[in-house]
């Protein structure tokens, strides 16, 4: 087993690749870009949650002076897809269009005007005239998928819909073991169900995407996306175009969340340049993005839990009704991945899960950090706790008593997972009882400790989670390393930086293999004519599959400089010392990588020294959390007060600690904003009612409490240098802490996100 200790350069604080630009105002995002003639694009969007477009009329709009383009479902070919960047073949239904003739939200496209300024554009947009068929509108997905309900998918060209009569998206249903006769044996059952509603990505820079021609007449996009080759290959789709035709840039990305693994504006930006001939820009105001991009997918979760007398978990049923809003974008998967990890944390011997995703009338949901994960997580560790409170057991006891350990297996990612042939991940890995012991220490587990005043109540709160390192047999990266006669490398990798110093992790890894500094790497990441392929940046995978394949290009360009170093030295390769960019004998004879990247060029058997790396994996080993909250609540109004939060993280090895640490304090703040603040309410119609930050109220720096971070290093070997994932499993702990804070605080059961002031009054009000 080795560490970070062995290292020289993965494990140790290093500087960001980019972080010298971005700190001087030179990095360049999706909109630090200048273009002659730039028309600016907008959107009119549907005042009505569900209705038929019956007639448009434009030519008002088209008639304005400025207005370039006017386009209506009319205008564009009728491709059924789904936005959701995923892999080939998508798992998510195709029932999207780029423009149609129904709406199924407000918020829903309804036509596109490219013109020569935003103002210019918006008026165009109130000058179109539609008439509406108004239809009847559901909001509740209990209620959606009961007979006689309105269809709200029911035209013939979709496809891949579980139910359309039933507005069912997507169905799932998983077993392991036998439930019936685990609950008859049973010395206690526990029934609860849990609520979590809407809440949005948030990402500071919102969906911005520039399209133009180029002196080839090919469409390039540019955009800030997590996926740029899933943007390509639906964009050519759904426009008709060749692949070849298209060239999709990635630049700085002002985070991404999830909430832009969605193929959003790319595809209606590069009709309006198509159209037009010129350069589009559409960019989403912060009032669109709450509630016409993606959100994650509001549940409910109904849980039956069979426990021994002694406290083993024997059995546990779960049903989850999923919220997919009008489109079925990751429905089934983030379904997937809620069922997999709340199975995935306790060696369970009995397991059930089921659950539909259903259409509403509502915003649409997608890909959100965590993925299913906070959703399912908020539950199951709200119910762990409950159990554990009956029983009479501590909570760390009890969890401790029925977790999974190194050496286990985990058999429902072999029942429910993504990618076909998967078989149940093996534990190779795991601190989560470390993460627990030294996270309890951290809180104080078991210290009494009194309330900062009178009149308030003070708790502490545990929860524990898990998530994966990309999707087994599913994700895939590529990458190609490249010498120079300097002596340093050009790495050019498919792998999207969206944030999270990815471009920075992979040069660590790099400059790991071939011995040399993290300076002498330059990296090229995201472009769909430059780069290798690689699936994108989501589900945690960058650090875990596309640093593997960094590390497959690298130790094959090491071979090939010892190769030629062999040459140059007359001696065997096997002999040859490699470090500090130079390789060396024994006896001390030296050349350096600027000497054999010269004679491999311009000398004998001359040839570049390059080579490309590969990887896809069949595994997706879990990372751990364990979080703990300390809160103090007031008694007579149930307002809340954050004092401390210690989140302990088993990542593997920390490519880049530093950095680590970072994604895990982004990732909990994330995660008290869906405990706390966080919701997205709408009227009778379906009209959502926040409009700004003014209103959806994330965590900002004035909210924040104390915050510890723990690293806890193991050594995962099937990851590069001994790495797992760490970008989402932090989020997912939080909301259950709290919870489970708030009721040994005040002995109040809060079974619904977020946990506010009212509803914690309303139970206090009712004892």
């Amino acid at each position: 087993m080795s560490g970070s200790k062995d290292y020289r350069i993965v494990g140790k604080v290093t500087p960001r690749v980019d972080g010298e630009k971005l700190a001087r105002g030179k990095g360049a995002f999706s909109d630090d870009i200048e273009f002659r003639e730039l028309l600016h694009a907008k959107v009119l969007r549907s005042p009505h949650p569900h209705a038929r477009i019956l007639s448009i009329d434009t030519s008002n709009a088209k008639a304005l002076r400025g207005v370039h383009a006017v386009l209506t479902h009319e205008d564009l070919p009728r491709v059924p897809h789904t936005t959701a960047g995923q892999g080939w073949p998508e798992p998510s239904p195709y029932d999207a269009f780029v423009l149609d003739n129904k709406v199924r939200f407000v918020g829903d496209r309804v036509a596109a005007v490219a013109a020569e300024t935003p103002g210019i554009a918006a008026k165009a947009c109130s000058l179109i005239d539609v008439d509406y068929e108004t239809l009847e509108a559901v909001f509740d997905p209990e209620k959606a998928s009961k007979p006689g309900a309105i269809v709200i998918h029911d035209e013939e060209d979709s496809s891949g819909i579980y139910d359309k009569s039933s507005n069912i998206a997507s169905h799932l249903e998983a077993s392991f073991g036998d439930v019936e006769k685990a609950f008859k044996d049973a010395y206690k059952i526990f029934e609860k169900h849990y609520e979590v509603g809407y809440v949005q990505q948030s990402s500071i820079e919102p969906h911005i995407c520039i399209t133009w021609l180029d002196e080839d007449e090919r469409l390039v996009i540019r955009s800030s996306t997590q996926v740029p080759f899933h943007v390509r290959r639906i964009v050519a789709n759904v426009l008709q175009l060749p692949v070849k035709k298209i060239r999709v840039i990635k630049p700085r990305v002002g985070g991404g969340f999830g909430g832009k693994q969605e193929i959003l504006n790319e595809e209606l930006c590069g009709a309006l340049t198509l159209a037009t001939g010129k350069a589009v820009r559409f960019w989403m105001t912060r009032e669109e993005e709450l509630y016409a991009s993606r959100t994650r997918h509001p549940q409910k979760l109904f849980f039956k839990t069979a426990v021994s007398e002694d406290g083993k978990i024997l059995a546990m049923d779960v049903r989850v009704i999923e919220n997919t809003g009008a489109y079925g974008t990751h429905a089934l998967t983030v379904m997937t991945v809620t069922g997999n990890k709340i199975f995935s944390m306790y060696n369970i011997p009995n397991i059930k899960f089921s659950g539909e995703a259903v259409y509403t009338n509502l915003p649409v949901a997608g890909a959100f950090r965590g993925y299913g994960t906070p959703q399912g997580i908020f539950a199951l560790e709200s119910h762990i706790d409950e159990i554990a409170d009956e029983l009479g057991i501590d909570q760390i006891e009890f969890r401790l008593k029925n977790i999974y350990h190194e050496g286990d297996r985990i058999p429902i990612t072999g029942e429910m997972a993504e990618g076909e042939g998967s078989d149940a991940q093996l534990i190779r890995s795991s601190g989560l009882e470390e993460c627990i012991k030294r996270g309890a220490k951290a809180i104080g587990w078991g210290i009494s400790r009194e309330p900062t005043a009178a009149g308030r109540s003070r708790g502490i709160g545990i929860a524990i989670n898990t998530q994966g390192s990309g999707i087994p047999n599913v994700d895939m990266a590529a990458c190609s390393i490249k010498m120079n006669e300097d002596g340093s490398f050009n790495l050019l990798c498919g792998a999207t930086d969206i944030g999270t110093g990815s471009d920075t992790a992979l040069a660590q890894i790099a400059a790991e293999a071939l011995s040399i500094p993290v300076d002498n790497i330059l990296v090229y990441s995201s472009d769909t004519d430059m780069t290798p392929f690689d699936t994108g940046a989501y589900a945690s995978s960058t650090t875990y599959i596309s640093g593997a394949a960094v590390l497959d290009a690298a130790k094959k360009v090491k071979s090939q400089i010892m190769d030629v170093a062999g040459e140059m030295l007359e001696v065997e390769k096997e002999h040859l010392v490699c470090s500090d960019s130079k390789v060396s004998t024994q006896e001390g004879k030296i050349v350096t990588y600027e000497q054999i990247c010269l004679y491999s060029l311009y000398q004998h058997n001359q040839f570049q020294i390059m080579a490309v790396g590969n990887n896809v994996s069949p595994e997706s080993p879990p990372p751990y959390s364990a979080v703990f909250a300390d809160v103090e609540v007031d008694d007579d109004t149930g307002q809340i007060r954050l004092l401390k939060l210690v989140a302990a993280v088993d990542c593997g090895v920390a490519i880049n600690p530093q950095m680590a640490e970072g994604q895990v304090e982004g990732a909990i703040t994330q995660g008290m904003g869906y405990a706390l603040s966080e919701f997205m309410p709408f009227d009778k119609n379906g009209n959502p009612l926040f409009k700004s930050f003014r209103d959806y109220n994330i965590f900002r720096s004035s909210d924040m409490p104390e915050i510890e971070v723990i690293l806890v290093e193991t050594y995962e070997p099937t990851g590069p240098y001994g790495a797992k994932a760490v970008a989402e499993v932090p989020i997912s702990g939080p909301a259950p802490a709290i919870a489970n804070a708030v009721s040994n605080a005040v002995r109040a059961r809060v079974r619904s996100l977020p946990i506010t002031p009212e509803k914690i009054w309303k139970i206090l009000k009712n004892k």
